[in-house]
């Protein structure tokens, strides 16, 4: 599973030029979820996203999460992450999830986040899309794809 993460000051997603999901303060999340991925990944990656500590303190450090700020996820599905550039020009999604597991298990991730009580919007599954937002920082942190749930 592929995760990454951009604090934001706000953001939204539309579909047909339709706004389905928006967010003030918090984080957009671009998942990418590939084959070998499973229930414990996407529960062990909304944890690692809730607990993140990507925002400021009271000495500007980063020493909080979005749940310390009370802020709210965008959560925006995107295979194009599973994507290798490996070879060739054209990137190749072989590692990409089926849409069915992968659509199961982006639901479990958003829900793990709901879980913990935080606000959370999404985009629409397998849909054109347009992400608008304003990054925070810049912070943007790509979760290590190496660190997975325990299996």
């Amino acid at each position: 599973m592929k995760v990454l993460l951009q604090r934001v000051s706000r953001a939204e997603v539309r579909v047909a030029g339709a706004t389905v999901g928006s967010i003030p303060k918090g984080l957009v999340v671009f998942l990418g979820v590939e084959a070998e991925d499973e229930i414990d990944d996407a529960a062990w990656n909304a944890a690692k996203t809730a607990e993140l500590r990507v925002f400021p303190d009271a000495e500007g450090r980063m020493n909080l999460s979005v749940q310390d700020v009370q802020g709210s996820v965008l959560v925006v599905s995107q295979f194009t992450l599973a994507s290798s550039t490996r070879r060739g020009r054209r990137p190749s999604f072989e590692s990409a999830a089926a849409p069915e597991k992968a659509h199961d298990l982006y639901l479990r991730f958003v829900g793990a986040l709901r879980e913990r009580g935080l606000r959370v919007a999404t985009g629409t599954f397998r849909a054109m899309m347009e992400v608008e937002l304003v990054n925070d920082g810049p912070v943007t942190i790509l979760l290590d794809p190496r660190e997975t749930a325990p299996r």
